[in-house]
């Protein structure tokens, strides 16, 4: 009977209820003590499970070499010998392992330096890399060499006439009473789809409204005018690059296209062309005085041009990617969305850096209100818009988080009152109710668009979806 641990005969043997298996009781209560298992099976083992075996008390003969003197001499000897040789070879496999351990550690603080070292030449050459871009100057274009400057305000004319505008556009506009005939909430609650026209543009990607005419730019290199009066397809525009922004500013369609350029269009005839951006261009806008054109892209450049010679006059670069951007109703502020997040306001005559609001997203469109302190924008992956307050900073200045699904399209009326949405779910108006102080959505439409924009005195709507089709929302004649 020998112990199922040690292998020898037991001196005080036990035997497991579970198994039958016999073992030396001070080693089975310790194993049970760490592993709490019986040894060679994986089935639980407590101490009150072993059985104690009664036997003869047997006396085991010392072993032959532990018989005499000489021998424990000889048997001590050579156990002192082992044990001076195992020290031996511990000393010396400690010595190695301290060996290799200095030499990782020098090699992976030589791999820190090298990492650090590059890391930092990295963050410099995007820096550098954000701040220059290749200019499409005609002597540029033939030799390649033309390089961008850095940051440049507005000259002094565009300043001064910056600076009139808003003089202007500030006066009276807290007393400014609500045009004649302008919608009231039924009215917006009567728009209702009246025409479907589908557009011969793939993709649609922008709208624009001026008057009775509507510019719907898309990916296939195109400007698509549509006569919202008769409701019908005017004529195209070729760009003959894909068209990711599109405004007017009089008679002029200016577009911009994912290769970096900006072209305008006058009676079907090209105005001018300029490529300023190193890569799309996301985002125009025109300044309230429309002497001042504003452009955005991917290279974080935001650029003004004079709108009569399509010349830059001023350029800035940001830290970051630029989605969209929208001058203030006054003029004297300019906001760009980026990719980040985040929501930049500039001065326009500097382009200094006045202030930041976080979306939490990044920006797909942005657009101030006539009040002149709100500006609405929301970012990817977000189901309801964010209202912003001019007048304050961080969470404070987010005035309000209206729910209305995905957005990808914007549009504040003159009055400040409603803002219109656009999105994969259809189009919807927010109202802001000034006597209440309190938000109503007097329309929720099921028609799908990517932008929407405002009719005459607001009893009009015109979307477009992706797929090229504009829809005009308004009252049904009886």
């Amino acid at each position: 009977m020998l112990c199922g641990l040690s292998g020898e005969v037991p001196e005080e043997p036990v035997v497991s209820r579970k198994t039958g298996a016999v073992f030396e009781k001070r080693l089975i209560e310790k194993y049970i003590q760490e592993n709490h298992k019986e040894p060679g099976t994986d089935e639980e083992l407590d101490v009150e499970d072993l059985l104690p075996i009664k036997t003869n008390r047997i006396v085991r003969p010392r072993p032959p070499q532990f018989t005499s003197l000489p021998s424990m001499l000889k048997a001590f000897q050579d156990e002192w010998d082992a044990l001076v040789l195992e020290s031996y070879n511990t000393r010396q496999q400690l010595a190695r392992t301290r060996e290799e351990l200095a030499t990782a550690l020098y090699q992976n603080d030589a791999a820190v330096r090298v990492i650090a070292r590059l890391t930092k030449e990295r963050d410099e050459a995007r820096e550098a890399l954000s701040r220059l871009t290749v200019t499409a100057s005609a002597g540029g274009a033939a030799t390649g060499d033309a390089m961008a400057v850095d940051s440049e305000g507005l000259p002094e004319a565009l300043a001064a006439h910056v600076g009139e505008v808003q003089a202007e556009k500030q006066k009276g506009r807290k007393k400014r009473p609500v045009p004649e005939g302008w919608a009231t909430t039924d009215d917006i609650s009567a728009l209702q789809p009246t025409a479907y026209t589908d557009l011969p543009v793939t993709q649609a990607t922008s709208l624009a409204l001026n008057g009775g005419y509507a510019a719907v730019g898309g990916l296939d290199g195109k400007v698509d005018l549509y006569s919202v009066e008769a409701k019908a397809h005017e004529r195209s525009l070729e760009v003959g690059e894909p068209v990711t922004a599109t405004v007017w500013t009089g008679n002029k369609v200016v577009s911009a296209t994912s290769k970096g350029s900006v072209k305008a269009v006058e009676g079907g005839v090209e105005t001018g062309s300029v490529t300023e951006h190193a890569g799309a261009v996301t985002g125009l806008a025109v300044h309230p005085g429309e002497q001042i054109l504003a452009s955005v892209g991917v290279d974080k450049g935001i650029i003004f041009y004079d709108l009569q010679s399509l010349q830059r006059v001023a350029r800035v670069y940001t830290d970051a990617e630029l989605t969209s951007c929208a001058f203030h109703p006054d003029g004297h502020l300019f906001a760009a969305g980026t990719q980040s997040g985040q929501i930049e306001i500039f001065d326009t005559k500097t382009l200094q850096r006045m202030a930041n609001f976080t979306l939490g997203a990044p920006v797909k469109t942005l657009v101030f209100s006539e009040n002149g302190f709100w500006f609405a924008a929301t970012g990817v992956g977000q189901s309801f818009v964010t209202v912003f307050d001019l007048r304050k900073e961080g969470d404070a200045a987010r005035a309000k988080e209206l729910q209305t699904g995905d957005v990808s399209g914007l549009a504040w009326d003159y009055t400040g009152q409603y803002l219109a949405t656009a999105g994969s779910q259809g189009v919807t108006v927010q109202q802001y109710v000034k006597a209440s102080k309190s938000w109503t959505e007097p329309l929720r439409t099921s028609t799908p668009a990517v932008a929407v924009q405002w009719g005459d005195k607001a009893r009009q709507l015109v979307a477009v979806s992706k797929e090229g089709v504009v829809s005009v929302l308004e009252p049904k004649s009886e």
